[in-house]
């Protein structure tokens, strides 16, 4: 593995993939297109036009920890949503081998990297400033998703994590042996972090796991002609549909926000069961996974938000400490 390669600029970085990307396309029978990056930040995507006019949406796994099983998983579940009434999804696209994971050197990070290409999705990304009608929306999609999954299973080639711990199994850079925070820091987002735990273990008590999205917020989905489309499946795994609903209300501003993506779920099925600390201590743990990413990422432009957001992070640990206590 080449770590040099992580050293370079952005912009080196997503030219030497796009390299790679118009590699992985020949793989696919698309000899002549147009690349351009539109996302790169834990991993990197790619908008392709054929000469043809045909667009499609090819993901490089660059950073993802995922293996081609986790990944097989992804795709099983995603041609499933793609023939549910209601579930609006990309459609996987197959190589020429009839395989829908292509892996590929990348000589420059030394690294094998999986890669998966899906149908272009039209619209407008929903962002971080969803309206109040787009969040009821989002909310029956969100509902229609955990009703349309309860009975799905995977086949024996696929595997998926269940998120039963506090990082969802990515290696912890807050509390292990590669961590940099003082002692001080870390007792603190320790002691919060045990009651996250204590919380989970409840829930998963009384609650049945299944596979969660586990990344659903607005740069994950867009609205075309007013539907919601939900796409990026990398991080799926089995977990409660509780979790899930935190993930989505985690990145909302106010309470009518939350208040109106909680009505649309509503309409559809019953909100599952969770207490309101229990749903604090889920928020919570969504943080304390993002600022683990920060502690361990590559991306230089994410590397430079670890200070502010840990300060945060700690006044948001403190908080919940207090509120859980009484």
């Amino acid at each position: 593995m080449n770590n040099q390669f992580f050293e370079r600029t952005q912009s080196d970085q997503i030219a030497s993939l796009t390299v790679t990307a118009h590699e992985v396309l020949k793989l696919y029978g698309v000899l002549e297109a147009e690349v351009e990056c539109i996302n790169y930040e834990f991993n990197a995507t790619f908008a392709v036009t054929t000469d043809s006019a045909q667009k499609y949406a090819l993901r490089i796994n660059i950073n993802s920890t995922r293996v081609r099983a986790d990944i097989c998983a992804e795709i099983e579940w995603a041609q499933y949503l793609y023939r549910i009434p209601e579930v609006y999804v990309p459609a996987p696209i197959a190589n020429l081998h009839d395989d829908y994971v292509t892996s590929i050197a990348h000589s420059d990070s030394g690294r094998l990297l999986n890669c998966v290409l899906y149908t272009w999705l039209e619209g407008d990304v929903i962002g971080d400033e969803p309206s109040m009608e787009q969040l009821h929306l989002i909310g029956r999609t969100i509902a229609t998703l955990h009703q349309s999954t309860e009975k799905f299973q995977l086949s024996p080639n696929a595997q998926l994590p269940i998120f039963k711990d506090l990082l969802w199994g990515t290696e912890d850079y807050l509390f292990g042996p590669k961590s940099q925070l003082s002692d001080k820091d870390r007792s603190v987002l320790h002691e919060a972090a045990v009651q996250i735990m204590k919380f989970t273990d409840e829930l998963y008590e009384n609650s049945s796991a299944q596979i969660i999205h586990a990344d659903l917020h607005g740069w994950n989905m867009m609205c075309h002609e007013g539907l919601i489309y939900i796409f990026d499946f990398d991080d799926c795994g089995y977990g409660l549909l509780a979790q899930d609903i935190a993930v989505a209300l985690y990145y909302l501003d106010t309470p009518e926000q939350e208040s109106a993506l909680l009505e649309g779920y509503r309409s559809v099925r019953a909100l599952p069961i969770y207490s309101d600390n229990a749903m604090k201590a889920l928020l919570l743990q969504r943080r304390l996974m993002l600022l683990n990413y920060l502690c361990e990422t590559n991306n230089q432009e994410h590397k430079q938000m670890l200070p502010k957001y840990l300060d945060q992070s700690l006044e948001r640990a403190s908080r919940f400490l207090t509120d859980v206590r009484g």
